[in-house]
């Protein structure tokens, strides 16, 4: 069996022997495309052979007045975020069979993600889904496209926010 690569091993398939699946990431945040996105991952790898993998990014905590306020503060976030990780995980299984590999980080959303992206070579997809408010397609997805898509050493999908289950389904 050769080692090279294969269109598909793009794509979450593994090809080579020892080969580890390819990870969809899917930020968690609180919008309501993030659902989209999270639904073509996880249907996405489970068709491929891949694995979905999940972050959420908390902001450190700017109250620093007092030591153990702002400790409280960053317990209090950490725990809304891995109850949030937790929920999301289990629709993953629930779509896509399996757990997905959950990623908790604090600082900014867009040097957080980017820095994953570099130390996870198992992650080879980042997939986002892009706001239908007026507003654009979401900050994250501006910044990538605008600015950052030359760091990233991997490809972004992304998804119209606004489809169905029914057309996600259809998609992948």
């Amino acid at each position: 069996m050769s080692d090279s690569l294969t269109p598909d091993s793009a794509l979450g398939h593994s090809t080579a022997a020892g080969d580890r699946p390819a990870v969809f990431l899917v930020v968690v945040d609180n919008s309501p495309e993030m659902r989209v996105a999270l639904r073509w991952a996880s249907l996405r790898a489970r068709r491929t052979g891949g694995r979905v993998g999940l972050v959420r990014v908390i902001r450190p905590s700017d109250f620093q007045h007092w030591a153990a306020v702002g400790n409280l503060m960053s317990a209090e976030a950490r725990e809304e975020a891995e109850q949030l990780l937790q929920e999301h995980a289990a629709e993953v299984f629930r779509l896509y069979g399996g757990m997905p590999v959950v990623y908790l980080r604090e600082g900014d959303m867009k040097s957080a993600v980017i820095d994953l992206i570099d130390e996870d070579n198992d992650i080879r997809i980042l997939v986002l889904a892009a706001s239908t408010g007026r507003r654009g397609p979401g900050p994250l997805i501006t910044y990538l496209t605008k600015k950052a898509i030359g760091l990233l050493r991997i490809p972004v999908t992304i998804i119209p926010g606004g489809l169905s289950d029914e057309q996600i389904d259809r998609l992948v």
